[in-house]
Parts: C-alpha cells; sequence; structure tokens
C-alpha cells in the first residue's frame, strides 16, 4: 500500500527532524520509566481563560476528572487523531517509524500523545504527518500542557487522590499490563462493541512479554478510494522478534478472525484474547 505524494515529500523534507524528535521521545520514554513525574498546574486555560481544576475521580478508576475529555466533540477528535496517528505508522516507510516506537506499549502511549497536542504546522513538520482531511485538535488541553504535565498515565492503582501528583502516581512511561489495568476500561470481548481509537489486548502467557495491544482503527481515514476502504483495519507493533527489533503492522479485522493461530483471534472463546477496552479519558465526567 502506498502513501500519497504529499505525505512522501513531507517525509522525505523532514527526515532529519524526525529523527531528532524521536530521540527527544526516547528520552522522555527513559524519564518516565525512572519514576519522574511532571506536575501540572492548579488550573488549565481553555481559549485564554484559566479553569480550576476539579480534584475529583468520578469512575473511582485513578484518573482524575480534570483529564477526561468531558464534551463529545473532543472525545471524537481524540479517537480520530488517535487512530490516524496509530495507522500512519504501519503505512509509511519501516525506517521512518519514530525509534521511540519499539513495541505495541509504545505504540499506544506516542499516539495517545500525539493526539492531544496541537495539530499546527509546527507539529506536522515534527511528525511528518499531513491529515488527508481536516480534523479539529480536542479543546480542553493540548500535551505537554496538560493538568498532569507530560506525565499522562496512571501507574499506580487505586482512586485518584492529589497526593498523587507528587508521589509518582503518575508517568510518561506505561507497559501494556499498566496500559490496560490503570488507563483503560473493559467493554466486551465481543469485537463488534470497537469504535475507532479501542483497543484490544491480549496475554500470551507463552511470550516474553505476554500482554499485548492493538489498535482497532475501523475504516481506514488514509485509505478512502477502492475495495480496501470497506474494511475495519487494527494497526500494532510487534515488538522485539527474536533479535529483530520488530515492526508494524496492519491488518484487516476479517483477517484477524482467521488468523491461522487461534490465540490471535478476536473471539470469545479464546482466552488469550482479554476483549476490547476504551482509554479512560473518554469515559466523560460529565
Amino acid at each position: 500500500m502506498k502513501i500519497p505524494l504529499r505525505q512522501t515529500l513531507w517525509v522525505v523534507a523532514i527526515g532529519i527532524v524526525a529523527v531528532a524528535v524521536s530521540v527527544v521521545e526516547s528520552r522522555r520514554e527513559r524519564a518516565g520509566a525512572s519514576g519522574g513525574t511532571a506536575l501540572g498546574p492548579a488550573t488549565v486555560k481553555k481559549a485564554g481563560e484559566a479553569i480550576p481544576l476539579v480534584w475529583t475521580d468520578s469512575y473511582g478508576d485513578g484518573t482524575p476528572d480534570f483529564l477526561r475529555l468531558d464534551t463529545p466533540s473532543d472525545r471524537e477528535a481524540f479517537r480520530r487523531w488517535f487512530s490516524l496517528i496509530a495507522e500512519f505508522q504501519a503505512l509509511r516507510r519501516p525506517e521512518d517509524v519514530p525509534r521511540a516506537i519499539n513495541d505495541c506499549a509504545a505504540l499506544l502511549r506516542y499516539s495517545y500523545r500525539n493526539a492531544l497536542r496541537d495539530h499546527n504546522e509546527a507539529w506536522i513538520r515534527e511528525t511528518s504527518i499531513v491529515p488527508p482531511t481536516a480534523v479539529p485538535s480536542i479543546e480542553k488541553y493540548q500535551y505537554p500542557h496538560t493538568p498532569l504535565g507530560a506525565a499522562l498515565f496512571r501507574v499506580t492503582p487505586g482512586a485518584f487522590q492529589s497526593a498523587d501528583l507528587k508521589n509518582g502516581g503518575f508517568a510518561e512511561f506505561a507497559d501494556a499490563k499498566t496500559l490496560e489495568n490503570l488507563n483503560t476500561y473493559f467493554l466486551s470481548r465481543d469485537i463488534s462493541v470497537a469504535r475507532p481509537g479501542d483497543l484490544l489486548f491480549y496475554r500470551q502467557l507463552m511470550q516474553d512479554s505476554p500482554f499485548h495491544s492493538m489498535v482497532f482503527v475501523g475504516r481506514s481515514q488514509w485509505v478512502m478510494d477502492g475495495p480496501e476502504s470497506a474494511y475495519d483495519v487494527l494497526v500494532y507493533h510487534t515488538g522485539p522478534i527474536g533479535k529483530e527489533p520488530g515492526e508494524m503492522r496492519r491488518t484487516r479485522m476479517a483477517d484477524l478472525l482467521r488468523h491461522p493461530s487461534p490465540q490471535w483471534r478476536p473471539v470469545p472463546g479464546n482466552s488469550n484474547f482479554l476483549g476490547v477496552y476504551r482509554w479512560n479519558i473518554l469515559k466523560g465526567a460529565n
């Protein structure tokens, strides 16, 4: 599958910038792994106005209500950006995928952060992503100027308390198990409930890294013409394969349901398939 000529020209023109950004992203990942947490402000700015934060956790899932996207427009914008960004990584040349995306969880973290960015021309230069159609950015806040700073991911269990901002309750890094347990919520083991931006999680006990994730894209925002546009697709990073670094992959849902290894089929009868999950920030506070 080929990316439109315009996207290819962007990739060639700013390859050096993309490499530099991936190095910065890798450093941020390492900082998060060591427990570093950036504290957010007591207010968040919206349209130039300082809005006081609401220090509650309506669902007791560890995600503060001030982080949730509580308007339908923001939730839809996040879904579109998250799935668009994740799918783009599987459509671009392997050597152009940011080096920070080195396993399935890294793909989720990268796409999550960038879905919350201000998608201006500077962002396009950084990421090489030129959306095929206009998609608004979310309005509530924009990464890294979020109420939690750059430390977006919940890494300790329990309901949110203000002390979590100082005791390491959030970090820039989270592995697939932590993303599944503390940053998303279970929907169903029936894949028909999946919407763009939702996640499929697996637990393959025979692997070194047993928790694995895939991004449900639905109908592609990049491939909008021809037979391919009629299929729901998923994307994921394999993670390291033996001594090889692994790669991005894109597959049709219909093909995944017929996967030659039953352990990868997203069906209720497969005990390795944990189900369809949704990000906590999409669970509206209101």
